[in-house]
């Protein structure tokens, strides 16, 4: 029987179905056309080349920035049943000639390097001799100076396209804002790419930014309440993650420092603990979780507030990646800006980079929607509130802001748009400023038009309108504003348009706290067989010294215990079960449930003879 990515899809990875997206980009790469794609964190990227590569004949090369996950991915792949292998410097001289001799030899379908190993001199050699059929670049933004993560050895890729014109090329990422995107085409050389922006939204997550203070105290009780769970603690400097870290040592949790001044050797042995489930609490600088595949992480704390917002979600991500219930809580304070903006000063593309944290803080600041706000950076809109962040969960008071942003509007429309936000202020306020009059913007129709509300009220009025989606910022053109499309609809068209007083936001600022509620992944009648379940799990993954998310994820464990299958049959109905893993682990898992459903009617038949 001929394989088709849906059997590939079944048979390997024990899915019935693609998610959004995946099956139209995995055909535009059996077509051979490059390829950038843009998925958030959890949704499934790592398919999209991994379900070419076995049905392409050859071997898909995986540029992976990050050599310490690279034996975690493979050993995920391999447990699947799939032929993958890494080169990196962990290997011997003897393990990498096995290794090249079996490329050679058309034997891994997939091959993890680093992105200094691929453009070596030797390693394009090693490729001469291999029947390469894709490159895949995972974390591709690294290669552009303006996103959040620039890597400098990421830049040497364009090699590619010059060595080997012909093979296609897909590069992956979770979080490139517009001008990042273009900046990946340019630097990689894709040739008329196909673009797939599949949605951000990551409705599991709950989104709470709360103020600085008292943090290690909350950070404890908040640990402590989500006891056995996994989370990361993200903070700005390597000290506060061993503060941090000892702090929550002291309070009875099993927490661990990780940060890049660690020697490699013991900063794997951190990172396997974690996977492992040995360790539950991360404190780390942003040098940890790129790529992390720990699908049952519940909570990611910011114990600082980051310096823009695609570093932000990428972090937020590493949450929840398996689809259940999670939690995201921002610590924002003042302080940090102020520090994050002495760190800005330094750095390469400095005012695009300030301008990114301007849009950081106003993220921590507003009283819209959250997810609605992140959404739009990316470019995306939510169509209605998510009900699941601290905004939305306690909303402030609203009034009929309609008339003030049809202003707004009118008059960057009238001022042929591509201003700053002081300059559409003075002029809605009537400014006889010089330059005002100079360029003509008191002969507009809406000049003075708001000169009856104050400045600070107007620069909270446009903000929560860049919130809303209805204008955006232009890095490229000095930070100045334009009118979005849906800002444009909005012109054409009579809508109402709801905008918080700026009198309630004073208010609301006292009242944030953060929710006290633990995450509750599974039904409660379920949570007992879903424990059990977990243990068995640990068991086999500690004997087979593997993560024990590659024998099953916490998502599969929850559907088994909450369908509590009793056959094979069943059994491969259950999302993330293929025929590799039904082999390996399937008469254990059943046994466990039926000795469970077994022991539970016992006794409610004694209870019931009682």
């Amino acid at each position: 029987m001929k394989q088709t990515p849906k059997t590939v899809l079944q048979h390997y990875f024990g899915y019935d179905s693609f998610r959004p997206a995946q099956k139209e980009i995995i055909d535009a790469v059996l077509q051979k056309q490059d390829v950038l794609t843009l998925m958030p964190t959890g949704g499934g990227k790592s398919l999209c080349f991994q379900i070419p590569a076995l049905l392409m004949e050859g071997v898909c090369v995986v540029v992976s920035p990050l050599i310490s996950l690279m034996k975690d991915q493979v050993d995920g792949l391999l447990a699947n049943g799939v032929r993958a292998a890494y080169l990196n410097s962990s290997l011997t001289t003897e393990e990498q000639d096995v290794v090249e001799s079996k490329a050679i030899k058309g034997e891994i379908d997939l091959l993890y390097v680093s992105p200094e190993r691929l453009v070596s001199q030797n390693f394009l050699y090693f490729l001469d001799r291999v029947h390469v059929c894709l490159f895949a670049i995972d974390e591709a933004h690294c290669i552009s100076s303006w996103g959040h993560d620039f890597r400098p050895e990421y830049t040497q890729l364009a090699q590619i396209k010059d060595q080997y014109p012909n093979i296609p090329c897909i590069a992956l990422t979770a979080t490139a804002d517009r001008l990042t995107r273009k900046d990946i085409i340019s630097q990689l050389a894709l040739r008329n790419p196909r673009i797939f922006i599949t949605s951000f939204d990551r409705p599991n997550i709950s989104l709470t930014v709360m103020p600085g203070k008292n943090k290690m105290r909350t950070i404890e009780h908040f640990a402590k309440e989500r006891s056995g769970q996994s989370g990361i603690v993200y903070c700005l400097s390597r000290k506060s993650t061993e503060k941090t870290a000892e702090k929550l040592q002291k309070a009875g949790l099993r927490a661990i420092a990780y940060h890049a001044g660690i020697e490699s050797e013991e900063r794997n042995k951190r990172q396997h603990a974690f996977i492992h489930g040995h360790i539950d609490i991360v404190c780390a600088t942003i040098a940890f979780g790129m790529g992390i595949d720990k699908s049952n992480v519940r909570w990611v704390i910011h114990y600082n507030t980051p310096k823009n917002i695609e570093g932000y979600y990428q972090e937020i991500g590493r949450a929840g990646r398996d689809g259940l219930p999670s939690q995201a809580v921002l610590f924002y304070s003042f302080s940090d800006i102020i520090l994050l903006r002495e760190i800005v000063e330094q750095s390469g593309q400095k005012d695009v980079q300030k301008a990114k944290l301007d849009r950081m803080q106003q993220y921590a600041d507003a009283f819209t929607c959250r997810r609605r706000i992140l959404l739009h950076y990316f470019n995306e809109t939510l169509a209605k509130n998510c009900n699941n962040c601290d905004v939305c969960k306690n909303p402030p008071k609203v009034f009929d802001g309609t008339i003030i942003v049809q202003k707004a509007l009118s008059a960057l429309f009238r001022l042929k748009e591509y201003v700053g936000t002081n300059t559409l202020i003075d002029v809605l306020r009537g400014s006889t400023r010089q330059d005002i009059i100079a360029k003509g913007y008191h002969t507009i129709k809406t000049y003075g038009a708001g000169k009856d509300i104050s400045p600070p009220d107007w620069q909270q009025y446009i903000l929560q309108m860049l919130h809303l989606g209805f204008i955006d910022i232009a890095y490229e053109k000095g930070r100045t504003l334009y009118i979005t499309p849906q800002g444009k609809q909005l012109l054409l068209k009579k809508q109402s348009i709801s905008l918080v007083h700026v009198s309630d936001i004073a208010q609301k600022i006292k009242e944030r706290e953060v929710a006290k509620q633990r995450t509750t992944i599974v039904r409660q009648e379920a949570v007992p067989l879903f424990e059990a379940l977990r243990k068995l799990r640990k068991d086999i993954a500690t004997e087979e010294q593997k993560p024990a998310y590659i024998i099953f994820h916490d998502a599969t464990l929850k559907e088994l215990a909450e369908a509590q299958p009793t056959s094979e049959e069943e059994m491969m109905q259950v999302s993330g079960i293929g025929h590799k893993k039904f082999e390996q682990y399937g008469a254990l898992f059943l046994g466990k449930i039926l000795e469970f459903t077994e022991n539970t009617s016992a006794n409610n038949n004694q209870f019931v003879t009682a």
